[in-house]
């Protein structure tokens, strides 16, 4: 909204400031932040006081988590509110994948407070039924996957870029639209099956944002293209500044969210960000890229589809229990051990995942 101000300019004053990309990322990590700092106090008060005894614990999970009883849940409304705010406030709001990635954020969103209200309003467990919410999910995919086809130029729709061999191409024809899908799905249900440990969700997902914040940034400048031999993707630098929105709201749900939380993300947090990293790598044509800088995301799940599977076989698991952060804590490592443990491998792998643009 702001960009409009560049109408004002004259091409050497304060309004000019706003046709740089960078400028703006940076009003809307601040936006985010100070969203963050002063709704999140008042937004905890009040599901405390609507949610009664909070989100429900697993009787199977492990002992540690039985004293975190009580605590609200639903505090992703405070990232996504942050999220949103910020980038309708600094993106231009003629990009396309500026509303490709906030239709995708906020309807995950939407499915995941549908989760959380029935597991609270139940006081249990057992939420939105598993298959409605694939569906859903996967319906809002395919609109995404048809929007990023419409959006990209000529030459990369419906095509598979591949990271380190830059000049090849894949083209997926039809089945684009199903690889777009299981992208966006796979990262909603990765995120959501992560957001297990106080902290332990949104730092990672801070990093692969900004990960892909860059790489959007790249690949949306012809320049950068031209010099990193990388495919060029107009557009998609303006999700810059989705991205550091979502760092900002991160960050003002992580004062509240460490140890000892004082509020949960819950499916409403996790499901909306999974799906918006989701989007900007189906957007900026690297979704195998996503799989690098989002590879704790891809273990957490792995983990549980091994587990699934190799007990319905055997009728023994592979890890004491399932996501695999689970079966460390179960081995007797503390919350912040596993936390921070895995903070560090979020950030090497998106190291390597911002490699794949010199590397080839």
């Amino acid at each position: 909204m702001l960009y409009w101000l560049t109408a004002l300019s004259d091409g050497g004053d304060f309004f000019n400031l706003f046709r740089y990309i960078t400028f703006r990322a940076g009003g809307a990590f601040l936006t985010a932040l100070i969203f963050g700092f002063m709704f999140g106090r008042p937004l905890i008060n009040v599901l405390r006081r609507r949610q009664g005894k909070g989100q429900p614990i697993r009787d199977d999970g492990p002992e540690t988590h039985f004293n975190k009883a009580g605590t609200p849940t639903m505090g992703g409304l405070l990232i996504v509110g942050a999220l949103m705010t910020s980038t309708l406030l600094w993106a231009r709001l003629d990009n396309a994948f500026v509303w490709l990635v906030l239709f995708v954020t906020l309807s995950f969103g939407l499915i995941g407070f549908a989760d959380d209200y029935a597991k609270v309003s139940k006081q249990n467990t057992n939420g939105v039924p598993g298959k409605l919410r694939m569906a859903l999910g996967i319906a809002i995919a395919i609109v995404a996957a048809f929007w990023a086809t419409w959006a990209h130029p000529d030459a990369l729709q419906n095509q598979l870029a591949l990271p380190v061999f830059k000049d090849t191409l894949i083209n997926l024809g039809l089945f684009f639209v199903p690889f777009a899908v299981i992208v966006i799905v796979g990262s909603a249900n990765a995120v959501n099956l992560t957001d297990g440990l106080d902290g332990l969700a949104i730092m990672p997902v801070m990093i692969a944002a900004g990960t892909l914040g860059i790489i959007a940034y790249a690949v949306g400048r012809v320049d950068f293209t031209e010099y990193l031999d990388v495919h060029y993707v107009p557009g998609t630098g303006e999700i810059l500044i989705f991205a550091a929105g979502l760092i900002g709201g991160g960050l003002g749900f992580l004062w509240y969210n460490a140890p000892p939380a004082a509020v949960f993300m819950g499916d409403t947090g996790s499901l909306a960000l999974g799906g918006a990293l989701g989007a900007i790598a189906v957007a900026t044509k690297h979704e195998l890229v996503l799989a690098i800088v989002g590879g704790l995301f891809v273990v957490e799940a792995l983990s549980v589809i091994v587990q699934v599977m190799y007990f319905k076989r055997t009728g023994r698991r592979v890890f004491l229990m399932a996501p695999i952060h689970h079966h460390y804590e179960k081995k007797g490592w503390s919350e912040p051990q596993i936390v921070i443990r895995f903070w560090i491998i979020s950030l090497i792998l998106a190291m390597i995942g911002l490699a794949t643009l010199k590397v080839r």
